[in-house]
C-alpha cells in the first residue's frame, strides 16, 4: 500500500513503531544524500563518472591499486565533513529509545555510527570507508597513515608491514560479501516484528533478499523511499517521500 500522503504515512508508521518490539532498519544511499555524500548508482553519480574498480583488479594490478587510492581521497570532499542527517538522527533515536537492536547497512559512510548507534550494534553489508584493512593478516590502518604514505611515495598505495595490500574495509566488485555480516542481519531480519528498509532501490543482492526474508517471518515491511523500488509490490506500506521529512518527526525532543 502506498501511503496516501506524507502525514497519513507518519502516523500509520508511528502506529507500526509503536506496536513494534523489535525494530530493525535497512538503510542505503537514500539516507546519507541529504547529508552531501551523493549516490553511487544515480545518474551523476560517483559510478557515472568513473568505472568501478572490480576486486580482481585491485589484486593483480599496482596500478589499480593506486587509482582506487587516488580516487578515495578525492572523494575526502563528499565524506570529509558529512553529518548525521534527520533519518541517521530519527533511528538514533529509536535506538536509544529501546526499539532497534540492530540496525544494517548497504552503506559505507560511518554515519550511523556518529548519530549515536553503537558500532557492535551496525551490521555494515558492504564495509566502511573511514579505515583501510589490510587484505592478508587484517590489521587495521587508519586514512592519515594511509594518506601520508601515499603522497610521499608519489602516488604509489602503500603495502602492509606483512607484505599485503591495503584496501579500503569496503566490499568492491567481485569481493566477497562478508559472511558474519550477511549471517547478522539473517537473523535479524528472521527476528523483528517490523522491517524498515529507508534510502534503498532494493535492487542490489543479495542484500534486498532481507526486506522479503522479514516479510517471510511474520514481520511488517515498510519501504522508505522517493523513487520506487524491486520490493513495492511486498510491502504493507511504502512511503515515497523525502527520507528526512517522513521519519524527522520520530526525533526525541
Amino acid at each position: 500500500m502506498i501511503a496516501p500522503d506524507l502525514d497519513c504515512g507518519i502516523a500509520a508508521l508511528r502506529n507500526l513503531i509503536a506496536d513494534a518490539r523489535k525494530v530493525v532498519p535497512f538503510t542505503g544511499a537514500g539516507i546519507s544524500t541529504e547529508c552531501g555524500i551523493p549516490d553511487f548508482r544515480s545518474p551523476g553519480g560517483l559510478w557515472t563518472r568513473n568505472r568501478p574498480i572490480p576486486f580482481d583488479e585491485f589484486l593483480a594490478r599496482q596500478e589499480m591499486r593506486d587509482e582506487s587510492w587516488r580516487r578515495r581521497f578525492a572523494m575526502e570532499e563528499n565524506f570529509g565533513g558529512a553529518k548525521p542527517g534527520r533519518g541517521h538522527t530519527a533511528l538514533a533515536s529509536l535506538y536509544r529509545a529501546g526499539k532497534i537492536l540492530a540496525l544494517i547497512t548497504q552503506n559505507i559512510d560511518n554515519l550511523h555510527q556518529a548519530s549515536g548507534i553503537a558500532a557492535q550494534h551496525i551490521i555494515e553489508l558492504h564495509g566502511n570507508t573511514t579505515y583501510a584493512v589490510c587484505l592478508d593478516c587484517r590489521e587495521r590502518y587508519e586514512l592519515p597513515w594511509v594518506k601520508e604514505q601515499f603522497a610521499a611515495s608519489g602516488g604509489r598505495a602503500p603495502d602492509c608491514r606483512c607484505g599485503g595490500y591495503i584496501k579500503t574495509a569496503t566490499v568492491s566488485f567481485g569481493q566477497a560479501m562478508p559472511a558474519e555480516a550477511m549471517q547478522r542481519a539473517e537473523a535479524a531480519a528472521k527476528t523483528c516484528d517490523l522491517f524498515l528498509a529507508v534510502g534503498s532501490s532494493l535492487v542490489v543482492w543479495p542484500a534486498a533478499g532481507f526486506p522479503l526474508m522479514a516479510k517471510q517471518h511474520g514481520a511488517s515491511l515498510v519501504i522508505v523511499n522517493r523513487e520506487p523500488t524491486g520490493l513495492d509490490a511486498y510491502a504493507d506500506m511504502v512511503l515515497r517521500h523525502d527520507i528526512g521529512d517522513v521519519l524527522e518527526p520520530f526525533i526525541e525532543a
